[in-house]
């Protein structure tokens, strides 16, 4: 792609924005969320990482893929289906853009598999191998009969098809067995797979070998593992199947449908509806989605495939041959292996110091001063035992949250349940538009009504994405309030993987935005105004566009311009386009984007001062932090900064509920600003820097530094407590 001649000396002002195409302008959103998926394969495929997190690596590509069909594929072609054949910002037109993208999917597929066949080998090497059927002896065979009869036939399920047994509904993400079988006549059959059987198959009487050479654990000793793939046993055992057929061909196929649910709800006035029972049936409906993408296993006859394809609806373009095993993401179950070995070293989560100072009492400690925890490297515990001692607590009498995703089981849930039935009032905002989430909250919504909680759920149009938790407390001088904030979601799960921050405030100024944001939330009582924060959809996007502007006038009136931001998603063209005014007016600009990034840095004349890099490493980077250097060079003491629960997309400002919370106290300032966004920024191990033909390139750079394992090993400012400090000052002591 071309871009501007970067030989001619032009001034930056002097090229306007519009002279720039905006296929040059702007990266493409899905090819560029694809490149993010490739990035998350070159893990799987790095030396450096231990042999079973490259297996998981490649698991979580696989996954990321088929969701990203279900969703992103499924709204292009259904918005082509519906006639709505509308340019990109980018420039493209749907069908352009369908066809770049299956092209970028035939070639992840192709790496993904030839990164398989790799990591096959050195699982092999390691002492666990995935076995073909011609390297089992008879006395395997008659262990796996005995399983196959105990453990799988049972659960299986023939399906014949014929005019008395039409083609059967194949769920989303089924893998299933197509048969051509031979009595009299032929006719075809199917045979799912259900998931409930393990993929693969842990064969008994294993032989040992000594691997501890490969191992870190001084002579200990491994035991051999082999596996062999379910749809590989299944064929040895059709006799047991269909004891009065002979399967004469059989193939495996893999069915994705759209999952791209547009939740709508027709109201009128005066009418009742209960949105969770609407959603409900919705949610049950989507398994009904068009099929999106087939995938076959190598050697499919051509006849069956044609009749599953036909059977299916399916268009030609979204049917593929995987040259390999079929479902890639079946190879996590490989990870629950105990070979800690070939896995990351687990680390001691830390619990901030200055919590343990006042001796548990969350609500004394948070009073003396703000702080930041750190997740996954300072415990969610932390939250979870603030709402315990809220729920507990006698003076306490309010609680209310905002829930957008939480684990099935979740420790937050219980607390709340807990506050409930203590008599506290509580209320829940439960975001049932989480995608993939909403049968999983419609039911936690109706286990906290039945404790007696208030369940909202927010808005019809709009997505309730802030992560809040308020707590009113009778105290001596009246009633006080302290808030927890956060850029993840209530999930004690994904809590232990994904970067995020949680800052507990009892600064009354933001206590009082927070509480009218709630309204805001619960009753439709829009905020007059708000004293600190901002938010989505009301002046969030306005807010953050009015800090780049006030760093392009830091600069012309002679001061340093600086801008810091961290997020996982930058898609907006307002916000591009104010990006690059202000990269042309020399203002400096550092972003560390995981994902998706439209914007493209290092055009001569537009966006030379702007740098895009993305981390992708042990750990899911998820926290969203903005730093304004407020006429200073970053990082500064007097620098604005801000942590979010928005992404910079059009969704999160127009069509989400969002926050934008700014921090003062200086250790939690120095600790986002220096601390995380420094040590992001400095990073390099985990680091891919993003060129202007929107390239990523590993990072280079010298000496090597990973800030995963900086965050492991050092302390939080604001959390540390007296005896973190003498530590720091005395290491001896």
């Amino acid at each position: 792609m071309e871009l501007l001649n970067s030989s001619e000396e032009v001034p930056s002002s002097e090229i306007p924005l519009s002279s720039l195409p905006v296929s040059q302008r702007y990266l493409n959103r899905e090819l560029s969320w694809l490149a993010f998926n490739y990035r998350v394969l070159e893990e799987a495929q790095n030396a450096a990482n231990p042999l079973l997190e490259r297996v998981r690596y490649l698991a979580i590509s696989d996954t990321n893929l088929d969701e990203f069909c279900t969703v992103r594929v499924a709204n292009i072609k259904g918005r082509l289906e519906s006639g709505l054949d509308q340019l990109t910002f980018d420039g493209l037109t749907l069908p352009q853009q369908l066809e770049m993208i299956y092209s970028e999917i035939i070639e992840l597929v192709r790496e993904q598999q030839q990164t398989w066949q790799s990591l096959r080998r050195a699982l092999a090497d390691e002492g666990l191998r995935l076995v073909q059927v011609n390297d089992l002896d008879q006395d395997d065979l008659e262990w796996l009969g005995n399983y196959f009869s105990s453990e799988v036939l049972p659960v299986l399920t023939p399906l014949a098809c014929d005019p008395a047994h039409p083609f059967p509904f194949i769920p989303n993400d089924g893998l299933c067995m197509g048969l051509k079988m031979k009595d009299t006549k032929s006719f075809w059959a199917l045979l799912p797979l259900p998931p409930s059987l393990p993929r693969f198959i842990r064969l008994g009487d294993n032989p040992r070998r000594d691997l501890s050479r490969n191992s870190s654990y001084e002579g200990r000793r491994w035991v051999d593992q082999r596996f062999l793939p379910l749809e590989d046993a299944i064929p040895l055992f059709f006799d047991r199947i269909y004891p009065n057929f002979k399967v004469k061909r059989h193939g495996l196929f893999h069915v994705l449908r759209d999952n791209d649910t547009a939740f709508e709800v027709e109201t009128s006035q005066g009418s009742q509806l209960n949105l969770a029972e609407h959603y409900l049936r919705q949610v049950k409906g989507r398994k009904w989605g068009h099929v999106v993408r087939l995938s076959f296993s190598a050697g499919v006859p051509d006849d069956m495939r044609a009749f599953i394809t036909s059977q299916l609806d399916v268009d030609e373009e979204d049917v593929s041959e995987a040259d390999g095993l079929l479902n890639l993401s079946d190879v996590s179950q490989l990870c629950s292996e105990d070979r800690p070995d070939l896995k990351f070293q687990p680390f001691e989560v830390r619990f901030p110091e200055r919590i343990k100072d006042w001796r548990g009492d969350f609500f004394g400690a948070i009073a003396s001063k703000d702080l930041v925890v750190h997740h996954p490297y300072e415990s969610f515990d932390v939250v979870v035992e603030f709402l315990r001692q809220a729920a507990r607590d006698p003076d306490v009498l309010t609680i209310k949250q905002t829930l957008y995703r939480t684990s099935k089981i979740s420790t937050i849930v219980r607390a709340l349940v807990e506050a409930a039935e203590n008599g506290k009032s509580v209320t829940v905002v439960v975001e049932l538009k989480a995608r993939f989430d909403e049968e999983a909250n419609i039911r936690l919504a109706y286990d906290l009504e039945r404790a007696g909680a208030h369940i909202v759920y927010g808005f019809v149009d709009k997505k309730t994405h802030a992560k809040m938790t308020l707590v009113l407390r009778r105290e001596q001088r009246g009633l006080r309030g302290y808030a927890h904030l956060g850029t993840g979601n209530y999930h004690p799960i994904t809590a232990k993987t994904y970067t995020d921050v949680s800052y507990f405030t009892g600064d009354d100024a933001i206590v009082r935005d927070v509480g009218k944001i709630f309204n805001y939330i619960t009753g439709y009582a829009v905020p007059d105004r708000l004293e600190k924060m901002a938010m989505s959809p009301i002046n969030l996007k306005s807010s953050i566009l009015s800090m780049i502007d006030d760093e392009i006038n830091h600069v012309r009136e002679g001061r340093p311009g600086s801008i810091w931001a961290k997020m996982n998603s930058l898609v907006d063209p307002e916000v591009c386009d104010a990006l690059y005014r202000a990269s042309q007016a020399g203002v400096q600009i550092d972003l560390i984007v995981r994902g998706i990034c439209c914007l493209r840095p290092g055009i001569p004349g537009i966006s030379e001062n702007i740098r895009v890099k993305s981390i992708v490493g042990r750990f899911l980077e998820h926290s969203r932090i903005i730093c304004f250097g407020n006429g200073h060079k970053l990082p500064h003491k007097k620098a604005k900064v801000f942590i979010t629960s928005a992404d910079w997309m059009p969704r999160n400002f127009h069509t989400r509920v969002e926050t934008l919370i700014p921090v003062h106290t200086d250790s939690v300032h120095a600790q986002l600003l220096e601390q995380v966004m420094g040590s992001n920024l400095k990073d390099t191990r985990n680091s891919w820097i993003l060129g202007p033909d929107g390239a990523y390139r590993r990072h280079t750079g010298q000496p090597e530094f990973s800030a995963h394992e900086f965050f492991l090993t050092n302390p939080s400012l604001s959390g540390q407590g007296t005896k973190t400090r003498r530590k720091k000052r005395n290491p001896d002591d």
